[in-house]
């Protein structure tokens, strides 16, 4: 596989903090690649630095040393106006907690990155509504959050996600705040993007959850410990 094929090179990756006087080592030297259309799960311990992980996978943060290519950009030494601009057009994020407008429809819900991307207000809701259609709610696109169940929120939530046609959708324990027949669902809606060409990483410390994807990447310590394929892989 070669360099242009893959959705995220990481290389000899580090990240310390400082807290006073004590460095804290989050990550020691983490090198993994994930090619365009795999579904992969982190997983670790509290303290292994998943979320560490996470954070500079979703350019939120920058390593303290090593390199990260996201779709074929170094993103290690960019700006943080530059970082912003790059997670807008490249990444999708879902959160445990939805993270929707309240007051808003889930047809302006999903919209939004459009919005700050500044797309035009026709083409932004045909987006919108495809990405709806997409996850099973275009029946439910005028409906607020309050009006919708967890489960179709989490669909909104993912829709919103794929709007702007991210090369990596990035899931942090996406079923945490749901029941299990509706993780069940919500799963089943990940498999089904990976099955239509989708690149999914997502975080969980559930062991049935991360066995949805198709890869699962152990981190400890800040090391990779492990690097398997899943049954399903």
């Amino acid at each position: 596989m070669n360099d242009a094929q893959r959705a995220i090179d990481v290389f000899a990756v580090t990240k310390t903090y400082s807290l006073g006087d004590v460095k804290v080592e989050a990550l020691r030297g983490v090198t993994f690649s994930i090619e365009r259309g795999e579904y992969v799960a982190i997983m670790g311990p509290s303290g292994s630095g998943k979320s560490t992980l996470m954070n500079l996978l979703g350019c939120l943060d920058r390593p303290t040393s090593g390199r990260y290519l996201l779709d074929g950009t170094d993103v290690s030494t960019l700006n943080d106006d530059q970082l912003a601009a790059i997670r807008l057009k490249k990444l999708g994020f879902v959160f445990q907690g939805f993270n929707l407008l309240a007051r808003t429809s889930a047809l302006k819900n999903v919209a939004l990155p459009l919005f700050y991307a500044g797309v035009g207000s026709r083409a932004r809701n045909e987006q919108a509504s495809g990405r709806l259609t997409e996850v099973g709610l275009g029946d439910r696109m005028d409906h607020k959050p309050s009006e919708l169940s967890g489960g179709q929120q989490q669909r909104v939530a993912i829709a919103r996600a794929l709007v702007n046609d991210p090369a990596v959708l990035l899931a942090d324990e996406p079923t945490g705040n749901l029941d299990s027949q509706t993780s069940e669902e919500i799963m089943g809606l990940f498999e089904s993007l990976n099955a239509g060409g989708r690149t999914i990483i997502m975080v969980t410390h559930d062991e049935d959850v991360a066995g949805h994807a198709r890869r699962i990447i152990r981190l400890r310590d800040g090391r990779i410990v492990d690097d398997q394929p899943t049954a399903r892989g």
